[in-house]
């Protein structure tokens, strides 16, 4: 689900990244977040609330609130909004409050 044309704005074709999520191989944009890498491969569920267990998804965008909070490359509550995609990252949704490290 990205925006592929624009009457106004050009896009540039950028390098595909491959990584992991839930340890399915997916591919994201280089200059993606994780957060958008995933959205635009149609994931809208990033988290879930901690008492509740009420689905979470993108929210601030800015690195505000934890509604992004996942496990990557084994460490928890990383706030996927602002962290750029790597090559052969591991994302995995956090169920709770992340351990500590």
């Amino acid at each position: 689900m990205r925006i592929k044309e624009h009457p106004v704005l050009d896009f540039e074709k950028k390098q595909i990244i491959h990584f992991y999520f839930e340890g399915e191989r997916v591919e994201g944009l280089q200059g993606d977040t994780i957060a958008s890498a995933l959205h635009a491969l149609g994931v809208k569920v990033l988290g879930q609330s901690l008492f509740k267990h009420r689905p979470r998804g993108f929210y601030c965008a800015i690195g505000n609130c934890a509604s992004c909070l996942m496990i990557v490359d084994g460490k928890p509550n990383i706030k996927t909004c602002t962290t750029l995609l790597q090559p052969n990252m591991s994302v995995y949704l956090q169920k709770d409050k992340g351990g500590l490290l």
